[in-house]
């Protein structure tokens, strides 16, 4: 087991709890287990991280393409807090002009707001070039290349198709399908989106791996 990956566990679970307290601060949401104690995720993020890369590390001895699964799962937590710390740090620092805009466009039936909207496209983006080097010189380890806008236009793209899919799907078994398996209508939103996760997770590995860093 090389300690680099111990490390970048490590990094990957103390910036992600760093970002989620934040986030719960400044949303002022109460997270099931943590409530009044969000500086526990200062420890149970960084354990939890490192457990589960040890985990994959020994499952990995007969299938070694997990490692590869939970650096890039790992790497996906990090991406996920990174994109949501920054958006609301862009509402919290324009939070005036946030709260006081009353535009928006329309785009069919669809209604925007540019404030939003740009926050997002911003806060997307600078996630999408964190995902690009922890998962080129990280998950895949392609050490021996330079970065290259060829190479992160792919996985700007494959990661931007990833975030289409997994509003649709979400979408589609939230409305279409409705509650199913006996679950509530109040759980059943969260269970659409976990669903949609975890399909779009494997969209994104399998472009990662087979598209963008492709050996």
């Amino acid at each position: 087991m090389k300690k680099v990956d111990i490390l970048a566990a490590f990094i990957i679970g103390i910036v992600s709890a760093i970002l989620a307290i934040f986030i719960l601060d400044f949303t002022e949401w109460q997270l099931p287990l943590v409530g009044s104690y969000p500086l526990s995720l200062l420890i149970v993020f960084p354990i939890g991280s490192i457990g589960m890369f040890i985990f994959a590390q020994i499952l990995a001895k007969k299938m070694p393409v997990i490692l590869q699964v939970a650096k890039c799962f790992l790497a996906g937590i990090l991406n996920t807090f990174i994109d949501l710390g920054i958006l609301n740090l862009l509402i919290w620092f324009f939070r005036e002009q946030f709260l006081a805009s009353r535009e928006s466009i329309a785009i069919g039936k669809m209604i925007i707001d540019p404030y939003f909207a740009s926050f997002k496209a911003l806060s997307f983006s600078i996630a999408a070039v964190n995902a690009y080097f922890w998962n080129k010189y990280w998950t895949f380890e392609k050490k021996e290349t330079k970065p290259g806008a060829k190479e992160f236009g792919k996985l700007y793209i494959i990661t931007g198709i990833g975030f289409f899919l997994n509003v649709l799907i979400a979408s589609l078994i939230f409305k279409t399908i409705g509650p199913q398996f006996g679950l509530s209508e109040k759980i059943w939103p969260t269970f659409s989106a976990g669903i949609a996760t975890f399909i779009v997770f494997i969209w994104n590995f399998a472009g990662y791996k087979f598209i963008v860093f492709k050996k």
